[in-house]
């Protein structure tokens, strides 16, 4: 059945199509249509109808706004236009005979310009002859008694700043007339084959006479004006308006408020070189009102980066207007640049200067400022609330819903009268800066330059941190408050119109009666105004009083029996607007409407004061009206922050194409957002594009030029990027500190004397992190997709880094480098809940060099096994009794040779360079050993390049042995056919004496250094794979307790090993998942089962795979195993077997004899230098050579027949026979000489016996010869043990090959 429309519509109106978003921007402006959905009417087409006396007046107001049109667009090619000559090409002397054609061509590109130029001048002299004629109507008798309207006024007054404004961009722009030297100079060369020429000469110089003459443009309106008399009734007029309307603050618009004080300057001046006494106007103005409008606004804003100054105005046109120069009081104004800084601290703009730095305390001191941007806010968002409620409610009273519109009327002009104050405040402090740039100024880079640039002082320079923070927060203001009001735009659009008919027919219909009643009795010739008012205004569509009134009545009754009507959503035309401001200055001046007093002043005694008021609250709500009726115009012209980008002027002076962005407003308030750290203001960060934004408007619809645009692209384009790539750094650098702060332990930051310093408070990047669409320059930008695509680049840049920091220092780093990884690891957790990232494991596969299915070692396995064949083999020795390799002597230590360390960035080791501090300190604890914590740290980074790690271990183990067997070969061809053992009877020296003379082929043997290094490289090699071992035990055992439950083992069983493994028997999770996907497969409802297959089958995989995990068996179990096959290619010569059958006491040449004869060198005095043995190569010796006799079968020989254990035997049968000497002492009888070294022997001795059957016993645990097992290891580095074989030489053949795993197979 069909949906019905108007469900289908309710039920749409129900779907929110707003996201999470952040408001962190200001206006959407789009460029191609522009910011304003209508124009406003300036045309006044519908006045003839009301047949009034304003026909021409309005005809005079149309011509003069259509002059401020084409005004603005010769203000836009001078301001724009930039110099050709630095453009044109310079010819070498091989083809000075084409200067012809360069001439040829020069003229006609420069020809262009100067057509424009000479435009320019036509038109100038064309609105100054219509600007003089319109002015000198009012100045005719006839004319004298109305004078010009406050529209007319306005219109008069903005064409007049547009003849200034060209006449001073004519007198600041010096490459206009460097152009037209060169055009000129080229017209001399081309023109000599043209004839008729002088016409064009003499427009040539008439238009250097006018670029070259300063103030030409005024000199020009000044001959105009003064042709005819009397014109200094309308330049006093318009003065007394401009002083007025500054004094009085009641102009809505600052760009109007400039318009006033750029022309204030001029009239005076224009009005004081009349013929008549000039000093006349100030008999009417006092001097002291315009030297407090001066003093109050000593700088003007001109153009985004140019400047009026009234003083240096006034100054400079003395020279060319004597009779004003007359005007001492004036003339003697100091200009901004001339003031010291004592006295500028007496001028309000620059307390305005320091006001701006402060001014977020005043926006946040809402006792004393109630109406600024906290309170408005709150004010305004209850408005609209209400707003809200009242279109939804069906029945509502109608002075309810009057005073609720009536509200929002006043909040929305409120907004406009802030949104104007802080927009001109900040055109002013800029005006003030460019004024007075930075005298003090330093390159900031002086390595590229050593000179600043003008615009650099004005700017880069000019602007302190807390200036900066200021204008940041000050622009947030403007356009959160101007989005927040277009947002609401078509919500109050029918609210406003219906206020402003309200008031407009409450004025008319109800207000002018009681006025028109006092005139009635008092002034009949003002009931016809007051009637053409109500003819024009009033509204009496369902009125139920019928139009007219009864003007016998009293002000009481007619106040009783007032006029109801019904508002509704009409709003009055611009048109209607001009005649009730008309008619009201007409009824309030009457024949004198220019007095002194003012337009609203007590002239007329007969106008109660009470209507004055009246007439004066209307009046001045009149100017406001056209703005607001035209909403998104003005919201866009108060809100437009595009003048912070400009800087023509200055890139003219400084001749360069472009500045860098360092030196753009813009982009330098970014960069404190993002350098200061201040979390209050990270929100803004993105508010300084909107100058852009703007800037970008202006050049294309204001000055219509592309070229603006492209620069102001090509520089969003670039800050963008710039702002991507550090806000992701700073990010980073926050989330990685964060992390590191939250793995410090908690004691030791309880320890820590700053441990403030250590814990990193939140930021506020959680609106940031939902900016998917960033509006700029008319396309929508996904900030977080950037940002996250960044993130990535950081963290892959950053693993690369802890790599190569790794592969510059030792093997004892590992643990640091588990730390860093870990930390990293912690970051990406905490950006991944806000951004799209790539998994971690992922990255750190990557940038290992593990992802590929064929990459078996990796970059990181393959360093440590680096750094253990190179480094820790041959510089370091093993400590048994501590169970660490520690590093040799320095003079016993081989060069090592690795890349530089990378340059250090606190970002990438743990954020900040406190946390850099704690982590090494910790750090530095585990970096003189190599122990137990660099095994974990090796165990948890390499994963699936442990079995890589440990197959090349053994293939090294196994090239140790086939290193050994040809300097044992030579040891046993040195061997002396038999050796003695001495007996007991000679005491220790003469036992001692007696091995060191039947040892000589041991202690002269030139390789027994080699021999006994390539033994403590074996022993450090099983001690390695002793200690690894030890670490998976740990980890496996970790990880089975975490799935026991799972697999169905409970605490405290026995033989629960076997039950688990019976055929057919499932764990736990197995059971659950089957009986769930037979319950569900059983239900009716069930349309699909594959997922629930899917995931019973899923289950069994896990249970297989751990089941797998908790039968794996021992690594050292398996090298041993591997080493015993190994030795089988050297067993037949090291074990030899004896002839006779017995055991072979004195004539023995197996490797335990050989063994025997170098653990008596080594137990003796230093092999070399002054180091002893012990130092030199440490427990592994014992370690390598005793694991080499157990699995020859020897241990039990070598303890009965070896050298050192008889001479120790010797010494406690002669210590138990000493009763009344210490050994020590009956060693000094016999031989004093050789005392100090038998003691050293003997000690060396006992702490070798010590370890030998320490290491015996070990193997013996691990690896009983009686029974072997072998085990696979998979690529992932899991055992698979248990496979029993008998101990024959080809039950090792089918061990696995280096890079994959061969299971054993059992004979």
């Amino acid at each position: 059945m069909a949906v019905p429309v108007e469900e289908a519509v309710a039920a749409l109106s129900t779907f929110s199509l707003e996201d999470n978003q952040s408001d962190v921007q200001g206006l959407a402006a789009i460029l191609m249509s522009g910011k304003s959905s209508s124009k406003s009417p300036i045309d006044y087409e519908d006045v003839p109808a009301y047949r009034m006396s304003l026909t021409e007046d309005t005809k005079s107001i149309n011509l003069l706004n259509l002059l401020v049109q084409e005004g603005k667009e010769m203000v836009a090619v001078l301001y724009t236009y930039r110099s050709c000559v630095k453009a044109l090409p310079q010819l070498p002397d091989s083809m000075k005979q084409s200067q012809s054609e360069l001439y040829l061509e020069t003229y006609q590109v420069l020809d262009l310009e100067i057509i424009r130029l000479r435009g320019i001048q036509q038109w100038q002299a064309s609105a100054a002859s219509k600007l003089a004629v319109d002015m000198q109507r009012f100045s005719r008798p006839e004319r004298r008694i109305s004078g010009p309207t406050v529209t007319h006024m306005w219109s008069i007054l903005k064409l007049l700043d547009m003849l200034l404004q060209l006449d001073h961009l004519k007198n600041a722009k010096a490459s206009i007339p460097n152009d037209f030297s060169w055009y000129k100079r080229t017209f001399t060369q081309v023109s000599t084959q043209w004839q008729d020429t002088d016409s064009m000469r003499e427009e040539l110089d008439d238009l250097q006479i006018f670029l070259s003459t300063r103030w030409a443009i005024l000199s020009n309106i000044q001959g105009e004006l003064f042709r005819v008399n009397n014109v200094e009734d309308i330049l006093q007029v318009l003065i007394h308006f401009c002083v007025e309307s500054l004094e009085s603050d009641s102009i809505l618009l600052y760009s109007e408020r400039h318009v006033l004080l750029r022309v204030l300057p001029v009239l005076v001046v224009l009005a004081m070189s009349t013929e008549k006494d000039g000093d006349a106007i100030f008999k009417k103005i006092k001097v002291a009102r315009l030297i407090n409008i001066f003093k109050k606004d000593p700088v003007v804003p001109a153009f985004p980066d140019l400047h009026l100054a009234p003083a240096s105005m006034l100054k400079e046109l003395s020279a060319y207007f004597q009779k004003f120069s007359a005007q001492s009081r004036l003339v003697s104004l100091p200009s901004p640049h001339e003031l010291v800084p004592r006295e500028a601290a007496e001028y309000p703009l620059y307390k305005l200067a320091l006001l701006v730095v402060f001014f977020e305390n005043q926006l946040r001191a809402l006792a004393e400022n109630l109406l600024e941007h906290d309170e408005f806010v709150l004010r305004f968002a209850a408005a609209t609330n209400q707003l809200q409620l009242l279109k939804l409610a069906t029945v509502v009273d109608d002075i309810v819903s009057k005073d609720i519109k009536d509200n929002m009327f006043n909040m929305i002009v409120e907004g406009f009268q802030l949104l104007n104050k802080w927009t001109g405040r900040v055109w002013e402090q800029c005006s003030w800066k460019f004024s007075r740039p930075c005298k003090d100024a330093s390159p900031f880079d002086g390595e590229q330059s050593t000179v600043v640039s003008d615009y650099e002082k004005v700017v880069r320079c000019n602007y302190t941190q807390e200036e900066r923070k200021a204008m940041v927060e000050l622009s947030s203001y403007i356009k959160g408050v101007g989005s927040m009001m277009e947002k609401v735009d078509t919500l109050v659009s029918d609210s406003v119109w219906e206020s402003i008919h309200g008031q407009v027919q409450e004025f008319v219909q109800n207000k002018l009666s009681g006025i028109q009643r006092t005139s009635l009795r008092k002034r009949k010739d003002l009931v016809r105004i007051i009637t053409d008012m109500q003819t024009i205004a009033a509204d009496f569509m369902g009125n139920a009083t019928k139009m007219g009134f009864d003007f016998k009545s009293s002000r009481r009754q007619a106040e009783e029996n007032s006029v109801f009507f019904h508002p509704r959503p009409v709003a009055p035309t611009a048109a209607q607007l001009h005649c009730l401001q008309f008619l009201i200055h007409e009824l309030v001046s009457g024949s004198a409407p220019r007095k002194a007093a003012g337009f609203f002043g007590s002239n007329d005694p007969e106008v109660p004061q009470q209507d004055l008021r009246q007439l004066e609250s209307f009046f001045n709500r009149l100017a406001f009206l056209p703005h607001i009726l035209d909403y998104k115009v003005t919201l866009a012209h108060v809100t437009d922050l595009g003048f912070l980008w400009f800087r023509e002027f200055y890139l003219e002076t400084s001749r360069v194409i472009q500045f860098p962005i360092e030196c753009s407003l813009p982009w330098m308030l970014v960069d404190h957002v993002i350098e200061s750290q201040d979390t209050g203001l990270l929100e803004s960060v993105l508010m300084p594009f909107d100058i852009y934004n703007d800037s970008a408007e202006f050049a294309l619809h204001g000055l219509k030029q592309r070229f603006l645009y492209d620069e102001i692209e090509a520089e969003v384009d670039l800050c963008f990027d710039q702002l991507v790539f550090k806000l992701t750094e700073h990010m980073f650098s926050h989330y990685k500190s964060f992390a590191a702060s939250k793995m410090l332990d908690s004691m030791f930051l309880a320890a820590s004397e700053n441990s403030e310093r250590l814990i990193v408070p939140p930021k506020r990047y959680d609106a940031l992190f939902r900016m998917r669409r960033v509006k700029l320059l008319g396309r929508s930008v996904d900030l977080v997709y950037l940002i996250g695509q960044r993130m990535n680049k950081i963290f892959r840049e950053n693993l690369d880094y802890l790599l190569e920091r790794f592969e510059s220092h030792d093997i004892c780093s590992v643990v640091e480098l588990q730390q860093l990884i870990d930390i990293l690891r912690l970051t990406h957790h905490f950006v991944a809940g806000f951004l799209t990232l790539d998994p971690f494991k992922m990255m750190l596969e990557e940038m290992t060099e593990t992802i590929s299915l064929v990459s078996f070692s990796g970059r990181l396995a393959s360093q440590v096994f680096a750094e253990l064949q190179n480094d820790v083999l041959s510089n370091f020795c093993l400590c048994n009794t501590t169970q660490r390799l520690i590093r040799s002597p320095k003079n016993c230590q081989r060069h090592i040779s690795r890349p530089s360390a990378p340059h250090v960035k606190s970002s990438f080791l743990c954020g900040t360079h406190d946390l850099n501090i704690a982590y090494a300190a910790l750090s530095q604890l585990y970096s003189k050993f190599f122990g137990l914590p660099h095994f974990f740290a090796i165990a948890k980074l390499l994963g699936s390049s442990l079995a890589w790690l440990i197959r090349s271990v053994l293939d090294l183990l196994s090239q140790k042995i086939m290193a050994l067997e040809p300097k044992i070969a030579e040891l046993r061809a040195e061997l002396p056919k038999a050796i003695h053992i001495p007996s007991y009877d000679g005491g220790v020296a003469g036992c001692l004496t007696s091995f060191q003379e039947q040892l000589q082929w041991a202690i002269n043997f030139e390789g027994r250094a080699e021999v006994l290094q390539t033994l403590k490289e074996t022993g450090s090699l099983i001690f390695f794979l002793s200690l690894l071992d030890t670490v998976i035990q740990e980890l496996e055992t970790e990880q089975f307790m975490q799935d026991a439950p799972f697999l169905g083992f409970a605490p405290g069983g026995d033989r629960q090993m076997d039950r688990v493994l019976v055929k057919d028997q499932k764990s736990p999770i197995v059971n659950i998942c089957r009986h769930a996907t037979n319950a569900i497969l059983m239900h009716p409802g069930c349309l699909d089962s594959s997922s629930f297959l899917t995931l019973c089958k899923q289950a069994e995989i896990a249970e297989s795979l751990a089941m797998k995990k908790a039968e794996s068996g021992s690594i050292l179990e398996y090298a041993l195993d591997f080493l015993s096959k190994t030795l089988d290619t050297v067993r037949s010569k090291w074990n030899a077997t004896s002839k006779v059958g017995l055991m072979e006491i004195t004539s023995s040449k197996e490797f335990h004899r050989i063994y025997s004869g170098i653990q008596f060198v080594f137990c003796g005095g230093p092999i070399e230098d002054s180091i002893s043995n012990q130092e030199r190569f440490g427990d592994a010796v014992a370690w390598g050579g005793c694991a080499i006799i157990y699995l020859l079968g020897q241990h039990l020989r070598f303890e009965l027949l070896d050298f050192v254990y008889h001479a120790l035997n010797v010494t406690e049968v002669e210590i138990v026979s000493t009763l009344q000497a210490t050994l020590a002492d009956k060693i000094k009888q016999i031989s004093p000489s050789y005392a100090p070294d038998l003691e050293t022997f003997i000690e060396n001795g006992k702490k070798v016996r010590r370890l030998n059957s320490h290491v015996f016993s070990m193997l013996k645990a691990c690896f009983p010869l009686e029974e072997k097992q072998a085990c696979m290891i998979k690529q992932s580095g899991t055992l698979v043990p248990r496979i029993k074989y008998p101990n024959t030489p080809s039950a090792f053949e089918t061990l696995p090959l280096k890079g994959g795993a061969v299971q054993l197979e059992s004979n």
